[in-house]
């Protein structure tokens, strides 16, 4: 039933996207060793492209879910050999604990079946490859500063 669920679910975020369309914004800075991720915050994350932020940071962008768009994060990581933290700032989007996850999977990483451990959103089984989740791991650094908006508390911590 699960896999019935989940079908339908992709189907609803395919209808939402036509008839609500999000912006998938991701904002490259100058810098090489940071990240910025504001979860569902948009427009903290526009914010932070348009402040000085961005020459200290590598990339600025968004996560949304526990699943697609941390293999995202993953593969840029594995890409980006001189990242070494990622700011996780922002509010959750609901239901799926985004930010959440990607502590989870940094801290447990996952199972055999590639589902974070210990990840409360409803799907948190990535399909990166487990050798680049074990460098992701060991590459990074996360900052939590989950449910924090405020822009100069987070230059302050990128600072």
């Amino acid at each position: 039933m699960t896999g019935l669920k989940r079908k339908l679910d992709d189907a609803a975020g395919k209808v939402c996207e036509a008839l609500i369309p999000i912006k998938h914004e991701l904002f490259r800075g100058r810098g090489k060793e940071v990240a910025i991720c504001t979860l569902g915050s948009i427009d903290l994350l526009e914010e932070i492209s348009r402040s000085e932020l961005m020459k200290k940071v590598a990339l600025a962008g968004r996560l949304l879910s526990e699943n697609k768009g941390i293999d995202a994060i993953v593969a840029y990581v594995a890409d980006n050999p001189g990242l070494r933290r990622i700011v996780l700032c922002g509010k959750e989007v609901k239901g799926h604990y985004a930010g959440q996850a990607l502590i989870a999977l940094h801290k447990n990483g996952v199972d055999r079946d590639n589902r974070i451990i210990g990840a409360k959103g409803p799907y948190p089984t990535l399909e990166s490859p487990k050798e680049q989740i074990a460098s992701f791991r060991k590459q990074v650094e996360i900052d939590d500063l989950v449910g924090v908006t405020d822009l100069e508390r987070i230059s302050a911590l990128v600072a």
